[in-house]
């Protein structure tokens, strides 16, 4: 569906704002004044004028649709009482009651915020002069080369088992595919979490609320709300697993340099999970002053809208910078997921695009079948967790199993509603990849693009050869050039220590 009717620059914001369609005519409304016998001119100006408003109309505005979609709504957006899933199945709201007040105070300024351009606006700027966006899209081609290798390794290695079983294995030759990193370890504070920490501390004044308190994993939402509150003069209490405190020192001594009092936390497995419980408990007691800065896309409705929503301009950006480059769209966008931050807020932009696949790479610790692991999609079964169902480790009394994962921003037993929504429907491939598959790939992004990728980002990348040999994911064969869009959601320099104690793994073969 296409606008027409004489849109002017004035005109054509308000009009695309308005409806979820794929183009706009440029008519009557730029050109200059006709004169009787004459063909119409186009006035230059306003085309450049118009285009930049048609182009700028939507930016920021994440409660629009982007354009028609052919899925499920429930795919998109929740029902009224915050569920996702065509059956509605997942999300929701379950937490003590002394929390009911604040999350419906939370959604009313949000669903009020959301349509605000000005909230919008000034999101905008901060993420521009402040945190550097938009970040870039870099075309890898010498990692491209490599991810090619392996897939061919790993394909060879199937066909070998699979003619040992007496079958026929498959002889032609993978496709190569153009590869394009979405830098968000170039960001301020060098990961994709401080564009929901500036928004969420925004939200915090909007709420009337003097305190802030996070949870945090690998330490890189700790250290994206920890700056967000300096910069806003807002106190912060930072939640961390005593584990992840040891095995993510870097980014402690950055939270407690930024001013944020780091509370260590022992229970459990002391990981993620348990600095989550402990930053919910801190919020009931303290939930008139304090809002809590959910760093994940899961929990309690309405937490996993608010974070996709400020994580999506990851999509956006992204969509927008490969149609300048390659005129289209990605075949194959892929993130690693825990929470899921980082991955729906790459896939967001493109769930009703058909053209494009969409997929996910867990952490499987020490291999699924293993049982130690953290691939949640993969290895799961829906349950309640943090205030929201969803796909969770748990044991058949419905206890959690604790999670494995080298990756500390990815050793999280669940994962966001909306992802686990979108794995059900099919529109969602998973793979996986192991500890030892991720600092290999790891080494080899370090070796072959100059670029350190976080232990989580790693994954993403390992897991690529064995969707591209058929091993997992749909199994289906992308074409020859297929374009892959990769989330590089952040940097690794806090990951040496794990690097260190996986010292006997060597990158992909081929590279010194």
């Amino acid at each position: 569906m296409t606008l027409a009717g004489g849109l002017d620059p004035a005109t054509v914001g308000p009009a695309l704002r308005g409806a979820p369609v794929v183009g706009v005519d440029v008519a009557s409304g730029v050109e200059v004044p006709r004169k009787p016998g004459r063909r119409p001119v186009k006035d230059a100006l306003k085309v450049a004028l118009f285009a930049k408003r048609a182009r700028a109309a939507r930016i920021d505005r994440p409660n629009l649709a982007v354009r028609p979609t052919p899925v499920h709504p429930g795919l998109l957006e929740t029902d009224d009482r915050g569920r996702w899933g065509m059956e509605r199945d997942f999300g929701g709201r379950y937490v003590p009651e002394t929390l009911m007040g604040a999350l419906e105070q939370l959604e009313s300024a949000y669903d009020e915020i959301r349509h605000d351009p000005r909230f919008w606006a000034e999101l905008n700027e901060l993420l521009a002069r402040f945190a550097g966006r938009p970040t870039a899209l870099y075309r890898a081609d010498r990692l491209s080369a490599a991810v090619h290798t392996e897939a061919l390794r790993l394909h060879a290695m199937r066909t070998r088992a699979s003619e040992s079983n007496g079958r026929q294995g498959a002889t032609d030759d993978l496709p190569r595919i153009r590869l394009y990193l979405k830098r968000e370890d170039l960001a301020h504070t060098g990961a994709h979490k401080i564009n929901n920490a500036l928004g969420q501390a925004l939200l915090t004044r909007r709420l009337g609320k003097t305190r802030v308190i996070a949870e945090t994993g690998a330490g890189q939402h700790g250290v994206a709300t920890a700056t967000a509150c300096a910069l806003l003069g807002l106190p912060c209490v930072v939640f961390m697993g005593e584990e992840d405190i040891r095995r993510q020192a870097p980014n402690v001594l950055r939270m407690r340099a930024l001013g944020a009092e780091v509370r260590s936390v022992t229970s459990g497995t002391a990981t993620l999970k348990d600095a989550v419980n402990e930053a919910m408990r801190d919020w009931v007691t303290n939930v008139e002053t304090t809002h809590y800065v959910l760093g994940s896309a899961m929990g309690p409705h309405p937490y996993p809208t608010i974070v996709r929503d400020l994580q999506r301009r990851i999509g956006d950006e992204a969509a927008r910078q490969l149609a300048d480059v390659e005129g289209r769209l990605p075949d194959l966008a892929l993130a690693c997921v825990g929470g899921g931050s980082n991955a729906i807020g790459l896939l967001a932009r493109f769930i009703g695009e058909p053209s494009v696949r969409l997929a996910v790479a867990e952490a499987a610790g020490d291999g699924v079948e293993t049982g130690r692991h953290a691939a949640a999609i993969a290895g799961g079964t829906p349950g309640i967790l943090h205030g929201s169902r969803s796909l969770m480790l748990q044991d058949r009394d419905g206890q959690v199993v604790e999670a494995h994962s080298a990756s500390a921003g990815l050793d999280y037993p669940g994962v966001g509603p909306q992802l686990a929504a979108l794995a059900e429907a099919g529109r969602l491939e998973v793979a996986t990849a192991t500890d030892r598959d991720a600092i290999a790939a790891m080494r080899t992004v370090t070796r072959t693009e100059g670029i350190l990728p976080a232990l989580e980002t790693a994954h993403a990348v390992a897991a690529l050869p064995k969707i591209l040999a058929g091993l997992e994911g749909s199994g289906q064969r992308l074409p020859d050039g297929a374009l892959v869009l990769l989330g590089f959601s952040g940097r690794g320099d806090k990951d040496m220590a794990a690097l260190e104690r996986f010292s006997d793994v060597a990158p992909w073969a081929g590279l010194p």
